[in-house]
């Protein structure tokens, strides 16, 4: 089974901590989605023999778009590739655009799963991050989309500087009261050449407290694990039978195409990704061309990318898998870098997998790093 990821590179506005790839320039709307009809049809023949489980309309904010430019989409897709009978179709929205007529829409269209940037339910915090909508906008929003629709993830954000535990929880708390069945949330990063980055350097916004972080990672997970949540990758936590099949076929290695500006696309062996121009994206498909950089993975590669992917699921890194797909070098090698986290608690070996400890999760990715193969030759 394999995805199908669009990439859709508008926003009403700039949140001030994201490096996504977006415009706030509407006016090539439509071209742009020529052009990922372009795309998509030039691009057929890297899944003939595969099945596409997943339609991912991620951002940017895919909800900007009418429903006639996501249906248009969705029709290419099932006019260039073999579709499951019932594939999981994601649409990020956010809460602004939600309103009771789109909803209403977007229920009758084949979409059937929702991913609603919420980030917070609190003014200040939204303020801080210059998102478009208001904490009464996401609360209506949940309300509206939860009568239509049953399978709803929403994004939270934790760590942002202002932002106590109390707070944290109250808006834990504000979500579970919808009963959603999946969230997803992230720490709060600084990226280079982001307003956040800038503001923090002038002083106008604290810095990103590391600990407090941790502490609201830990509150997140300890609450919604009590809610019957799974906590099945760092950042998402599911209830059984709601985990996203598109992310979860990233974390497994699975294959998918990126369609759109700056999206990348993994076939097992390689990597591409989209040039990152929105102008040159829409030109180059204008003339037949697809602006794709392709890179060959080493063995080395894969192996790291396998750890850094396993690590941060319920799954774990396979010992099994690792000797069999790259060698029994590979293996030693991680077994002997393990063994400090194992004794840490940070990680602990279930048969034949390597997995992390709810104390090892908020520091796997550095962990991960510690484990990657440096210096063996592929």
């Amino acid at each position: 089974m394999s995805g199908i990821y669009i990439h859709i590179p508008f926003c009403k506005q700039a949140c001030h901590y994201c490096d996504f790839h977006f415009s706030t320039q509407m006016r090539k709307k439509e071209a742009m989605v020529k052009a990922l009809q372009k795309e998509m049809e030039l691009r057929k023949d890297e899944f003939k023999n595969e099945l596409v489980e997943t339609i991912y309309f991620g951002g940017g904010t895919p909800s900007v778009l009418t429903m006639v430019e996501i249906n248009d989409l969705i029709k290419t897709v099932y006019a260039n590739y073999t579709v499951v009978e019932n594939p999981e179709i994601t649409l990020e929205a956010n809460p602004d655009d939600l309103t009771e007529d789109k909803i209403l829409e977007l229920n009758q269209s084949p979409i059937n799963r929702l991913s609603i940037g919420i980030q917070s339910f609190f003014d200040e915090d939204l303020k801080l991050m210059n998102r478009a909508h208001s904490s009464n906008e996401a609360i209506q929003s949940l309300s509206r989309a939860t009568r239509y629709f049953k399978n709803i993830s929403i994004d939270l954000i934790y760590g942002i500087p202002g932002m106590d535990n109390k707070r944290w929880q109250a808006s834990i708390d504000k979500a579970l009261s919808f009963g959603l069945p999946h969230i997803s949330s992230y720490a709060l990063t600084v990226e280079p050449r982001t307003a956040l980055k800038k503001f923090i350097e002038k002083g106008i916004v604290d810095a990103v407290d590391d600990n407090q972080a941790q502490e609201q990672f830990h509150i997140l997970a300890d609450t919604l694990e009590a809610h019957d949540f799974v906590n099945y990758e760092i950042s998402n936590f599911g209830k059984e039978g709601f985990f996203s099949k598109n992310n979860t076929s990233y974390w497994k290695g699975k294959k998918y195409i990126g369609i759109g500006p700056s999206a990348h696309s993994f076939d097992g062996k390689r990597r591409g990704w989209n040039i990152r121009n929105n102008i040159k994206y829409i030109k180059a498909l204008q003339q037949g061309e697809l602006p794709l950089e392709i890179e060959t993975l080493t063995k080395k590669d894969r192996y790291n990318e396998y750890v850094m992917t396993g690590l941060r699921t319920i799954w774990g890194v396979s010992l099994n898998r690792v000797q069999e797909d790259f060698g029994i070098k590979y293996l030693e090698y991680l077994n002997q870098q393990s063994e400090k986290y194992i004794a840490k608690h940070l990680l602990f070996m279930d048969g034949k997998k390597l997995i992390a400890t709810k104390k090892g999760k908020f520091l796997v990715d550095g962990i991960a790093s510690d484990l990657f193969m440096i210096n063996l030759e592929s």
